[in-house]
């Protein structure tokens, strides 16, 4: 079951009733020359169980303490954002799975080589995606990332990674002159951020629902970084966030070039946990793909795989 998205820019009050995500508006309640029928009429009210991922935009918005330990009951990653309108924080719950203590037990455990094997496979399907991304939105040439992805060893010792992606970005957006990945660079890097955020979302949830500890990564490792294996696992996805980006850039023209996103601009980048990916030779959204991708890690954790099953767009 595909979850939603939702997200929440005005001021509003959410609470819990019947399992339900309860959604009032201030100045619908506090008007006092509205009748009550129409007060009532625009109550809101959704599924706890249906919910995914909620993004809260705004800070006149209040949480009941019933919500938001039902939303975490059924792993739901809570976003908050700053006065940048960017995501700055993530609430995920602490337990999302029956097996959870050996599961962490085996990721505490697993080996340097084993590691370092999925780290090759990681950059391995980055760099495909990649290549699909230039070839499909520029037409550029892609052997050299395919031969790179190709000869990826163990652990990405020859950072091809790095190789791959100084001439993956300088041909993306070609409009830009001498464009950079930078998070605090030129747009379209705030459209890139607010992606990367929701996907990171998206991966994170995943990973606890399959029992695993999104702070200990298979290559990332800052100490201050509470994300490191979302950060390592959600590196073969960003190239289909990066193609919507693209898609954005070019629908919107420069529009999209400014530092504040649009409402449209953010309502197609909230599109993020539905997009058509290709994972085990099926067609499946996004979302759906991420947990098959998280339970494949915790399979080679457990020692019942030595593969991540990873997406790509054909």
């Amino acid at each position: 079951m595909i979850k939603k998205t939702l997200y929440f820019e005005n001021p509003a009050y959410l609470s819990l009733k019947n399992k339900q995500l309860v959604v009032k508006l201030p100045e619908v309640e506090n008007n006092d020359a509205l009748p009550d029928l129409l007060k009532a009429e625009s109550v809101k009210t959704i599924p706890v169980e249906d919910i995914g991922i909620v993004i809260l935009d705004n800070k006149q918005i209040t949480l009941t303490h019933g919500l938001i330990e039902a939303l975490l009951e059924n792993n739901c990653a809570l976003i908050t954002c700053g006065s940048n309108r960017m995501p700055v924080g993530l609430l995920l719950p602490l337990e999302g799975n029956t097996l959870q203590s050996e599961r962490f037990t085996a990721q505490i455990e697993a080996s340097l080589p084993l590691k370092k094997q999925l780290w090759q496979q990681t950059i391995q399907a980055k760099i495909e995606n990649q290549a699909y991304v230039l070839k499909t939105c520029r037409g550029t040439e892609v052997r050299n990332m395919l031969k790179w992805a190709n000869d990826v060893r163990s652990g990405d010792s020859d950072n091809l990674e790095g190789r791959a992606a100084a001439y993956y970005w300088k041909n993306l957006f070609p409009m830009i002159d001498d464009f950079t990945r930078d998070r605090d660079g030129v747009p379209p890097n705030n459209l890139l951020n607010y992606g990367y955020a929701i996907l990171r979302s998206v991966v994170a949830r995943a990973l606890v629902a399959s029992g695993l500890l999104p702070t200990l990564g298979i290559h990332h490792h800052n100490r201050y970084n509470a994300y490191c294996l979302a950060d390592d696992i959600m590196e073969p996805y960003r190239p289909f966030v990066d193609k919507l980006v693209v898609e954005i850039v070019e629908t919107h023209g420069r529009a999209s070039l400014q530092t504040d996103l649009t409402k449209d601009i953010k309502i197609k980048l909230l599109q993020i946990p539905v997009l058509d990916v290709i994972i085990n030779d099926q067609r499946s959204p996004l979302m759906v793909a991420v947990t098959q991708t998280t339970a494949s890690l915790a399979k080679c954790f457990l020692g019942e795989n030595r593969k991540i099953v990873y997406p790509s767009f054909e």
